[in-house]
């Protein structure tokens, strides 16, 4: 006997949902994210409740970060779910990073389920300030 009951037209339907996105529940989910930079860095932050800090991975190859976790199902093997609405399984997402970005500098740090990711600027690409002399500039000669 299940534990929730569903009935009618929109139990059956749900049902039927299920089973269809039970094949792959990853398919589909996307890594919640937000970003932001200052002078000095870019800031990611990533959604991953519930997931193992072991389990996370990041890594950069020409230009684009690639995130990976996995989350295993919490139901034991030989149990019957009732209710799965938590995807599990492995997640990946990837961004296309600037080359103004030092990303062999980078750091990450996973606190309470949200990985930050802070990848500070290339020396290339941070703000200076251009020192102003008197006088008027030097022609370049030939």
């Amino acid at each position: 006997m299940d534990m929730l009951a569903r009935t009618g037209v929109l139990g059956d339907l749900d049902r039927l949902t299920h089973q269809l996105t039970q094949a792959d529940a990853s398919v589909g989910t996307v890594i919640p994210a937000d970003a932001w930079r200052d002078d000095t860095a870019l800031y990611l932050q990533f959604d991953l409740p519930g997931m193992d800090r072991s389990s996370i991975e990041l890594t950069t190859e020409q230009h684009t970060l690639t995130l990976t976790a996995e989350r295993p199902s919490p139901i034991p093997a030989d149990a019957r779910p009732v209710l799965t609405e938590r995807p599990t399984g492995r997640f990946t997402r990837r961004l296309v990073l600037s080359d103004a970005l030092d990303t062999a500098a980078a750091e990450a740090a996973y606190d309470n389920g949200v990985l930050t990711l802070r990848i500070p600027l290339a020396a290339h690409a941070k703000p200076r300030k251009i020192a102003v002399s008197g006088g008027a500039p030097r022609q370049l000669t030939s």
